[in-house]
């Protein structure tokens, strides 16, 4: 782990503060169309375990518990974690797990905490990532890093479902951020095959960025394949 220096400190208490106070606009209602659209394309067992990085309270883990996977989640804020149980109503456990709270109820459990501070062994029998909202949350220094810290714990062959968007990064401060294909090719090239399943111009279906001024807003999904290493 790296020791919090101002900036990771304000990151962390961007994101809480906005749970705490309910500022949740990037929160999305209902199951996410790319996942229903193209999950079946991984040809993943049912039994298999799929994990989301910064998962909030999405529903789309609902969806995958019900498609037979186990779902591993973490999520910086408690406030989060615990809406996400109880408006869901499911009746968690918790209990510390190293730097972690522990959040668990009929196979999906969600680690409270930074995800920096994942280990190998908390990724041990996963198979598959299902990434919406994590790397577009995340500002371009701090990208490199998840992206790395990724790789690095999660088992050889794992498949990543990732959900991007991308827009004139000048005509609005994120989050979410711009990330383009290229910057998304970058990242991956030399670790994972890489696969562009749909880009759509979205904007259309989003005033919330047309009043802030966005001109062009493309969502893409991609499936990345991690290669042996």
């Amino acid at each position: 782990m790296i020791d919090d220096n101002p900036q990771e400190h304000s990151r962390k208490t961007y994101w809480l503060e906005r749970w705490e106070r309910n500022d949740t606009g990037f929160h999305q209602n209902g199951t996410n169309p790319y996942l229903l659209e193209f999950w079946h394309t991984l040809q993943l067992s049912h039994d298999s375990t799929v994990f989301v990085p910064l998962c909030g309270k999405s529903q789309d883990m609902l969806w995958l518990r019900q498609q037979g996977h186990a779902v591993r989640g973490v999520e910086l804020s408690a406030a989060a974690v615990q809406a996400f149980f109880s408006e869901n109503a499911l009746t968690a456990q918790s209990h510390a797990h190293g730097r972690f709270m522990r959040w668990e109820a009929d196979d999906i459990a969600i680690l409270c905490g930074d995800f920096f501070d994942l280990s190998t062994e908390d990724m041990r029998n996963v198979s598959t990532v299902y990434d919406r909202a994590a790397l577009i949350a995340l500002p371009p220094d701090l990208r490199k890093r998840y992206v790395e810290h990724l790789l690095r714990i999660v088992p050889a062959n794992t498949q990543i479902l990732l959900i991007t968007l991308d827009y004139p990064q000048y005509e609005m401060t994120g989050p979410p951020f711009a990330v383009s294909l290229h910057e998304v090719t970058g990242l991956f090239r030399a670790h994972a095959g890489i696969t562009l399943l749909s880009q759509h111009n979205v904007l259309a279906q989003n005033p919330r960025f047309r009043e802030r001024g966005v001109s062009r807003l493309e969502e893409s999904a991609v499936l990345l394949k991690i290669l042996p290493r």
